[in-house]
């Protein structure tokens, strides 16, 4: 049941939320956003533990809510109720759909992608029928790698296609745009929760790569090589650039190997996103069993 019902726009808990879009308040109180009912059904998946929960009837698309309050409830939140007007308030989405969840932030480290990449270098691909997921050769270390990505929305959709692509994790370096903008969770539609990421510098993660055996395969159009003629098998990290800038000169010069996606009209390069999705699903054409 809802600890309090919330009518006043100048609350404080409502003036709190609205602060919470920024960053500085959120990494202040080491907190984040959860807006949605898709993204607050995975995050309580995968075991995040909303500290409060606001809900608002009066948005509600469906019949489900009312289970998802209870088990969020019972993951330890705190509930509020807010008016109609209170909610259109501190959301953020155009259209919102009621639900609006304040969970802690977290952090993830190099060192805690290690268990996943040392498997892949002792167990050979599966090819079996029972792999849970044949798309990919599972235990073969399949990692994203951008760098100073800008805009919040992309970063959202990286993640969401890397995580279609069954990458193991992604590896923000240099980050321009927070990992926690309410943006990046609405744009990833919640799959921040399920794909680990790690946050560091480029110099840190080459260093890793190296002693991990994963070979960096830079994106840029200046590249000789295709994208669709360079093998993408193995122990694998791709890495792409900012949207305005591409990748900086330490990861072209540190790279493995370059490739380049064809442009065959004026334009010379793709949106990150974009072209983050056409180089995934590359590698994991070449990487299928058969």
């Amino acid at each position: 049941m809802p600890a309090e019902k919330i009518t006043s726009l100048q609350n404080p808990r409502v003036k709190q939320l609205v602060r919470l879009r920024d960053r500085r308040p959120r990494d202040e109180a080491g907190v984040f956003l959860i807006e949605g009912y898709r993204e607050l059904r995975r995050a309580l998946d995968k075991g995040i533990r909303p500290a409060e929960l606001y809900v608002a009837p009066d948005w509600f698309l469906g019949a489900n809510e009312p289970a998802l309050i209870a088990e969020a409830e019972a993951a330890g939140a705190q509930v509020f109720e807010l008016t109609k007007d209170a909610f259109a308030k501190v959301a953020y989405r155009e259209r919102p759909d009621g639900l609006l969840a304040v969970a802690p932030q977290w952090k993830k480290s190099l060192a805690d992608l290690e268990n996943i990449v040392g498997r892949g270098r002792r167990t050979p691909p599966s090819t079996s029928a029972e792999s849970p997921n044949p798309a990919r050769p599972a235990a073969v270390p399949f990692l994203l790698v951008v760098e100073a990505i800008e805009k919040p929305g992309n970063l959202g959709t990286i993640l969401r296609s890397a995580d279609a692509a069954g990458c193991h994790a992604v590896i923000v370096c240099d980050p321009v745009t927070d990992l926690f903008n309410p943006n990046v969770v609405r744009a990833s539609t919640g799959v921040l929760f399920s794909v680990p990421v790690v946050v560091e510098e480029s110099a840190a993660v080459r260093t890793w790569l190296r002693a991990q055996g994963i070979r960096a395969v830079a994106t840029t159009p200046a590249a000789q090589a295709l994208y669709t003629g360079t093998d993408l098998r193995g122990p694998l990290a791709l890495v792409m650039g900012s949207e305005q800038y591409g990748l900086s000169d330490f990861w072209l010069r540190e790279s493995d190997a370059q490739v380049r996606i064809p442009m065959a009209g004026q334009a010379d390069s793709l949106n990150v996103a974009m072209a983050a999705i056409i180089t995934l699903f590359e590698a994991v054409r070449q990487r299928s069993p058969g």
